[in-house]
């Protein structure tokens, strides 16, 4: 029910006896206190079972969808957080202002669950991450592209135990290539393989997130799931596999060609990168800016692109990725938007890029 004042609403929301307060305000009025943060010219009350939100029409709309979409999750068995509801408000006011077309319910979003694991579950928690996982349920080819932290690798990988454990595929095949940041191979202890490593240790880490640890090194020595570098792909013919490309903002033309129609029957390909961490010498060029251009509208390929606000690591994380964007605009420099060709200036270096601290994060 809504009551009407001059330029202000009133609406009241009752939440569910079955439904605890606490699940919806959250520990100590955590959760209100992150929905008074977002709304600070809208009055909030809680009293017995019942929320009261007075202030601007549009305003109060918001915070009744958004006690809606609380609810659709809570439904669901999952708890809600002071990430979940921030990132909840953030799609709202996205599909209030039509900001980046097409929009699905937060909740939605928020309960797509991809692969649970010694009781924890991935799931996407963006608008944009849900994009990308359906993009690679519809595409055969899909190009995750974005900065640091957006989950491009993870929820591949989530993707490529899930359809491993639904026998969609035979074996996931993970590579990279093995590109330095700063550091040279040559000066690392050991044999190629224990070079390499380090490298391909990213990928290791995610996979123990998601299998049992014990297990990986049997499905390893099957071949069922297989970690190598990128020039270990040429001259072969990948059938009934998963295979993910990361870091592929480090590959040469040539490279993502080569890797590119590595692609057999029944198998399904993920290629990740962020084009601001280019770490190849100066002058060449990499694949990943090149290719958008190259097969952009080519069937059952897609290129799904993420941004800071896609960022699930630290907050701090987005605020950095955001700097760094302004910065580069600002001085024109090398790094370059997503499938555009980059920016960089005459006579300079693989120095540049080390020097504009374009390590990997």
């Amino acid at each position: 029910m809504t009551q009407t004042t001059t330029n202000q609403d009133t609406a009241r929301f009752t939440v569910p006896s079955k439904h605890p307060m606490v699940t919806v305000l959250g520990s100590g009025d955590s959760l209100l206190r992150v929905i008074e943060d977002a709304f600070p010219g809208t009055d909030i009350h809680a009293r017995g079972n019942e929320i009261t939100a007075t202030g601007a029409p549009g305003e109060v709309a918001l915070i009744q969808r958004l006690f809606d979409e609380m609810m659709l999750v809570l439904r669901t068995g999952q708890p809600m957080t002071e990430d979940a509801v921030e990132r909840t408000i953030s799609m709202l006011r996205k599909s209030e202002t039509g900001e980046g077309g097409g929009h699905a319910a937060p909740a939605e979003v928020l309960t797509q669950n991809i692969l649970s694991h010694r009781g924890r579950t991935i799931r996407p928690k963006t608008l944009n991450q849900k994009r990308y996982v359906d993009a690679i349920d519809q595409h055969t080819v899909v190009f995750g592209i974005g900065p640091a932290g957006t989950g491009k690798t993870y929820l591949a990988m989530a993707k490529a135990v899930q359809a491993l454990q639904a026998k969609q595929v035979n074996r996931i095949i993970l590579t990279r290539p093995a590109v330095e940041a700063g550091e040279r191979l040559g000066f690392l202890p050991g044999t190629l393989y224990e070079k390499i490593d380090p490298y391909l240790r990213p990928l290791y880490d995610a996979l123990h997130d998601m299998l049992d640890p014990d297990s990986i090194p049997r499905l390893m020595a099957a071949g069922t799931i297989e970690v190598a570098p990128l020039a270990y792909m040429r001259g072969r013919t990948l059938n009934d596999a998963f295979i993910i490309l990361d870091e592929a903002q480090n590959t040469n033309p040539e490279q993502m060609k080569m890797f590119l129609t590595r692609l057999g029957f029944d198998s399904q390909v993920v290629v990740t990168g962020d084009v601001t961490q280019v770490d190849l010498p100066g002058g060449t060029k990499s694949g990943l800016r090149q290719v958008r251009d190259i097969l952009d509208g080519v069937e059952d390929v897609h290129f799904a692109t993420l941004t800071s606000t896609d960022v699930v690591r630290h907050k701090l994380v987005g605020r950095i990725v955001d700097a760094y964007a302004r910065f580069d605009e600002e001085h024109d420099t090398e790094n370059g938007s997503p499938g555009g060709a980059p920016r960089r200036r005459p006579g300079k270096d693989g120095a540049h890029d080390r020097a504009r601290g374009n390590g990997k994060s």
